[in-house]
Parts: structure tokens; sequence; C-alpha cells
């Protein structure tokens, strides 16, 4: 299932948030929005998956989602918002319990999410007992169990440390690559940017319009920490946003 977003505008009162929006998201890419703070990633993101709807424009499904989605659209936020009182396995299984499947099916899901997301070990565990990065990749479980066409991915590794946040890289890359997903992917980092996306969209400040869309054709698996291209990439994107990210960080300090 693709998406295209079409003509994208909005307004919360005076204050013009995102402006002419035009996007495609092919499947079985990772696009990834970056911008100065405050330019309307998130807002954009909260479209795209129907939580608000734009002023103007349309978000456009084009084709079916999989047979076995249980969830065309489905969210990894910054917080893990996991349920404290509930074991790995049964913060994977509530996301499935409202959609008639029998006891052996949801078995058969969480396993091999779990197994995917290298949890296994960890399904009795309760959240309180696990690592951030663990917690994160309990949220990545969840959110692969209902087979999504499309995950919305809010920062989902800005509140880990950095070498947690690469080794969570390092997972979704890997997932990735044995089994190819969609995702629409926010991040205020540049290098997470370069190292997931096929297509880095930079959004201007305030009112957010596309300024440039970056593609990078090697493929993830073939990306690393230190490479020379990559690295191109990431100032490239940089000066791109640079003078418009200090100014839209003196807006916020103003207001």
């Amino acid at each position: 299932m693709d998406l295209h977003l079409d003509g994208i505008s909005h307004r919360y009162g005076e204050t013009e948030v995102l402006s002419e929006i035009d996007l495609q998201i092919p499947q079985g890419s990772v696009v990834c929005l970056v911008g100065p703070s405050g330019c309307g990633k998130s807002t954009l993101l909260r479209f795209i998956g129907g939580l608000e709807q734009p002023d103007r424009g349309v978000v456009l499904q084009l084709g079916r989602p999989p047979e076995t989605s249980l969830n065309p659209l489905t969210y990894v936020f910054q917080h893990f918002a996991l349920l404290p009182w509930r074991s790995v396995e049964g913060n994977v299984t509530l996301v499935l319990e409202d959609h008639g499947l029998s006891s052996a099916q949801m078995r058969e899901i969480v396993d091999d999410v779990l197994a995917r997301t290298r949890l296994s070990d960890f399904a009795k565990a309760l959240p309180k007992q696990l690592s951030g990065g663990m917690k994160q990749r309990v949220a990545l479980a969840r959110a692969l169990a209902v087979r999504p066409a499309v995950m919305l991915m809010d920062e989902p590794l800005s509140a880990l440390d950095s070498q947690t946040r690469d080794l969570l890289m390092d997972d979704l890359v890997g997932l990735w690559t044995r089994q190819p997903f969609t995702a629409v992917y926010v991040t205020h980092n540049l290098a997470e940017a370069v190292r997931l996306g096929h297509r880095v969209v930079v959004l201007s400040r305030r009112p957010g319009r596309i300024r440039e869309i970056v593609e990078i054709d090697r493929p993830l698996a073939e990306r690393s920490f230190g490479d020379a291209e990559l690295e191109r990439t990431q100032r490239h994107l940089w000066q791109v946003m640079r003078d418009e990210a200090m100014a839209a960080d003196r807006e916020l300090i103003d207001a």
C-alpha cells in the first residue's frame, strides 16, 4: 500500500503549521521526516495516521493492505507506553485481543515477533525489569504484531542513550532486511535519517514546507557508521536546514 499526500495544509488558530505538502511514500520504503523544531513533523504524522484531519489536502491510501494486516497503520512512539503490570508477551498480546483470533493464532504471532525482535528469552519479564532499549524492542514487537501496512514512528529512539540508539538502529535495519516494511519516521537526528531512510524529507521552519527530498540508494544493510558517503549526505542535510533550525530555535525561546 502506497501513501500519497496531496496539498496538506493546516493552521492551529492563527498559526500556520504546514503548507502545501505533496509527498509520495512507496510501499516497502522508509521515509524520514527531518526539519527544525516546530516545523510540523509530528503533526504531519498524525494526519497520515488519521488521528487528526488537515484543514486542506488529503492523505490517499493507494492499493490494499496485506490480507494478514490487522491494523493498516500503527504507531511507535518516543515513550514506550507499556502496561507495567503486563509481561513482555502480555504487552504484545494486548493489541491482538480485539481481533477475533484464537489463542493458538495469538500465540503464533507473539512468538514470531518476539523472535524477530530478540525478546523470546524475556517473554515473562515485566517492563520494570527491562532497559530502555529492551522496552523499545517490546514497543516494536507490539507494532509488528498487528502486521501493519505502514508503521508511523515518532522519534522512537530519542529517549535512549547513544549506544542503545545505535543498537536499536541495527535492529531496525535487521528487521527491515529480513522482512521489508513501510515506515514514516520522524526524527531530529540526521545520523538516524541517513542510516535508516531510503528517502529523507527536509521540512522548512513553520509553516512546514518541503525544502528538499534526498534519495539514498544504498541498501540499508550496506550502510555503516563512519561511512564517508553517508556523512556527506548528513552534512548536506544540515546545510539545508541549519539557518532555519537556528531561526526556529530563537522563535521558540522568544515565545
